[in-house]
């Protein structure tokens, strides 16, 4: 048996989706969310780890640590 918990959308407050999961709610921006989903909706989060996003992102922080202690 799955013991998976889902990820239930609560209720909307403001420019937030309140989201049980679990025993536990927390708030979720609403414009990370479709404009098509509504209270009562399961949602499944598929999370994806950027590798080229954050080697970029060390890179330009190198770069201004480079900048910065030069002068």
């Amino acid at each position: 048996m799955n013991k998976e918990k889902l990820c239930i959308v609560d209720r909307f407050e403001g420019n937030f989706a309140v989201i049980e999961y679990g025993d536990e709610t927390f708030d979720f921006p609403r414009e990370l969310l479709n404009d098509n989903v509504k209270e009562g909706d399961v949602l499944r989060f598929n999370i994806i780890i950027d590798k080229e996003e954050k080697e970029k992102r060390i890179k330009m922080i190198e770069e201004l640590k480079r900048k910065l202690y030069r002068n």
